[in-house]
């Protein structure tokens, strides 16, 4: 959790209410009683607690999560709020130099979502907004750069047609693959600015082909279609079904999401910039080092939706070694302040490092306890705090069974081990057939090429997760540690046919409903069941209950009932 440092100034309680505050440059505007959860979201108040910091937040305001329940509640937005948003847009055009829509130079923005609780993936984005036919071709002439431009334009296009004109993901990935197989192109970042340029006339047309009218060009109106769409997210079926899986309601009128508005800085610049996902400690260890990923020549969503694999942040710091520097320093800096491991959005634009979130990040119980027991030992957290951050029940999950090493096996394949434990199952090849198979009482591995967030019923469902493609910080990987679910991902040469609902792997096809067996610690994909055996509680568990059994002698108590 944040530390409630966004407090009231003097004389605030008689202020009007207010419902945008601004953050970046190393200001942040002041939050009425210490809520900054509450009402800013866990992302709002992340970037207002790094630009609190002075450290390297592109600038932007926060319109609260009473905003969105007005609007869930009324269908519109609260009286007043539109003037709000259109003078903290003022106040960032001054802060950026550039103009909202401006055929010259304009400014674009991120609109994202943001809740108290960390919802990875389930809500909605909107990237890049403010592009249209005149000022795609004014980013064109600032940048020098017209693939840079036209690309940008695409992915706008892209995600506003599907977040916020409801059209079908998938009309655009048509288009998109035909135009890779047309240019012999593998990856989009393939694809040069003349076949950017015409993706985008092709994405137009479709989208005015299907909607019976053209995509709109006015950047204020983009502005406030994607705040409401994004406001809305909190009630779409993917969140509803996030929230009732992991216990998270809204029964007493709170919850909801804020909305960010920041300025853009773009990943996909060239072989100087790109997109990154960190964590100041190993997610599935806890060890003490930055973990995390990068993607050159990229925006966040392709990093998150697993359709490339990223390369290890020893990759960056090696091509770009100053930006990697400035990441380290950062990272340790949060860590220290907020006293948990945190997961760190960044985004490098041509050298130059931004972030764009901070929150504490999703891990395995397993590196839960390391990472609480080694920050109480460092005086960074009371142990009493550390045997508070574990939950008993996900404790016992410490003894998943681990393969029996001495037991034969026959490897399928290997990946990436995205999240520990061992795990047999039947594969299914949707998470409709997944909940479809544990609801008969299956163990099941759900295996896609990637996931993405209308999956979460079938990973609630599964045993594990095994996937094609996607990274460490994939959406497949980050969903499964935090639902305490085995994981292996980029596995290569696994070749998934969902029609006729088979794959190929190791020279063997893998039909729906045949056996394998995962192991989320080494990253091997076996044939068949393969025995287990159950580990051996580690130093840091035994500490840590020590150190229950002392507060509750003590009569400090403990309201965690450890093993």
């Amino acid at each position: 959790m944040m530390p409630e440092v966004l407090t009231q100034s003097p004389g605030a309680a008689s202020a009007p209410l207010r419902r945008v505050f601004a953050f970046g440059g190393g200001m942040a505007d002041d939050v009425p009683g210490g809520a900054a959860l509450d009402l800013l979201g866990g992302k709002g108040a992340g970037l207002a607690e790094m630009s609190r910091l002075g450290l390297p937040v592109p600038p932007g305001f926060t319109v609260c999560t009473e905003v969105g329940r007005h609007l869930l509640r009324t269908g519109r937005h609260p009286d007043g709020v539109r003037d709000e948003v259109a003078e903290a847009l003022r106040r960032l055009e001054a802060r950026t130099g550039q103009r909202f829509g401006d055929a010259s130079d304009p400014l674009l923005v991120a609109v994202r979502s943001g809740a108290a609780v960390s919802m990875p993936g389930m809500m909605d984005t909107v990237l890049n907004l403010g592009l249209n036919d005149a000022t795609v071709e004014a980013l064109a002439r600032r940048s020098g750069d017209p693939r840079f431009a036209f690309d940008t334009y695409r992915r706008f296009i892209q995600m506003f047609g599907a977040v916020v004109l409801g059209l079908d993901h998938g009309l655009f990935e048509d288009i998109l693959e035909q135009a890779k197989l047309r240019h012999r192109c593998r990856l989009d970042c393939e694809l040069d600015a003349d076949a950017c340029r015409a993706l985008v006339r092709s994405y137009l047309a479709m989208v005015e082909r299907e909607l019976g009218q053209p995509f709109p060009q006015d950047p204020v109106r983009q502005l406030w279609q994607a705040i409401g769409a994004v406001f809305r997210s909190w009630d779409n079926r993917r969140a509803v079904l996030f929230r009732r899986l992991n216990g998270v309601t809204d029964d007493d009128g709170t919850g909801g999401t804020a909305v960010t508005v920041q300025a853009m800085v773009f990943g996909n610049r060239g072989a100087d910039s790109g997109t990154g996902v960190a964590f100041t400690r190993d997610p599935s260890t806890g060890d003490a080092v930055l973990f995390g990923e990068f993607l050159p020549d990229a925006q966040g969503e392709d990093l998150v939706s697993g359709i490339r694999t990223p390369q290890p942040l020893d990759r960056m710091a090696e091509e770009m070694p100053d930006a990697f520097a400035q990441l380290e320093t950062a990272a340790k800096r949060l860590e220290t302040h907020c006293r948990d491991m945190q997961d760190i959005e960044f985004t490098v634009q041509q050298g130059r490092l931004f972030l764009l979130q901070t929150r504490p990040g999703k891990r395995t119980m397993e590196a839960a306890v390391r990472i609480a027991v080694h920050m109480a030992e460092a005086g960074l957290i009371t142990a009493a705090e550390a045997v508070g951050r574990i939950d008993a029940d996900a404790l016992r999950r410490l003894l998943h069974p681990v393969l029996d090493p001495s037991a034969p096996r026959k490897v399928l394949g290997r990946g990436l081990p995205a999240a520990p434990g061992a795990v047999t199952g039947r594969i299914a090849f949707s998470a409709a057939e997944a909940v479809e198979r544990a609801a008969r009482g299956d163990s099941v591995i759900l295996c896609r090429a990637e996931t993405d967030p209308e999956d979460i019923h079938g990973i609630h469902a599964a045993g594990g997760v095994l996937t094609a493609r996607g990274g460490m910080t994939s959406h497949a990987a980050v969903v499964a540690r935090g639902m305490g679910r085995t994981c292996v991902v980029a596995v290569s040469g696994l070749v998934i046919d969902r029609a006729g609902g088979s794959a190929t792997l190791g020279g063997e096809t893998i039909r729906s409903g045949d056996v394998v067996t995962l192991d989320g610690s080494g990253g091997e994909v076996l044939l068949g069941a393969v025995p287990t055996v159950t580990p051996a509680l580690s130093d840091e568990v035994a500490t840590l209950i020590g150190w229950a059994d002392e507060l509750r002698w003590l009569g400090g108590g403990t309201d965690t009932p450890l093993p």
